[in-house]
């Protein structure tokens, strides 16, 4: 009885949660667009601006990992897993949106290492996951299953 419940209102929070995101997304692409074309018509000779370019490219990522997080949100709600895979590009995206949108001249050589090391950790863990999940598929059409715990 809990159980049934407790399934219920988690995939009530869900398909909420999928919703607002859905509109979220929708608004700030449409803010996105008005935002390319208010900078495009205030500019002289039609061109972007470097910092016009470097706050559209910010926006846009952000967009994206909007959508990234929406795919995760609905493999959760179809499969009840949560993707690694997802979670990294996720993690990816918002990273490369703050090297983008990063002024160096703010922060020290110390905080730019960090950023890069992120970088770095978040490329290899997510190469790491793609290439044991490619393994993983390669031995079940194979038709030799790992040995316990090497999946």
């Amino acid at each position: 009885m809990i159980a049934k419940f407790l399934k219920g209102f988690e995939k009530a929070v869900i398909i909420a949660l999928i919703t607002m995101m859905v509109i979220v997304v929708l608004i700030s692409t449409i803010e996105l667009g008005r935002l390319i074309i208010s900078s495009i018509l205030a500019s002289e000779y039609y061109l972007l601006e470097i910092n016009n370019l470097l706050e559209i490219f910010g926006f846009f990522l952000l967009i994206l990992i909007g959508v990234e997080l929406l795919e995760t949100i609905k493999a959760y709600l179809s499969e009840q897993v949560v993707h690694v895979e997802v979670v990294l590009e996720v993690a990816l995206i918002a990273v490369a949106r703050k090297v983008v949108i990063l002024d160096i001249k703010e922060f020290s050589a110390d905080t730019l290492f960090s950023v890069a090391a992120l970088v770095i950790a978040l490329a290899v863990a997510y190469y790491l996951e793609k290439r044991g999940r490619l393994e993983f598929y390669r031995r079940k059409k194979a038709g030799s299953e790992p040995p316990p715990g090497a999946e």
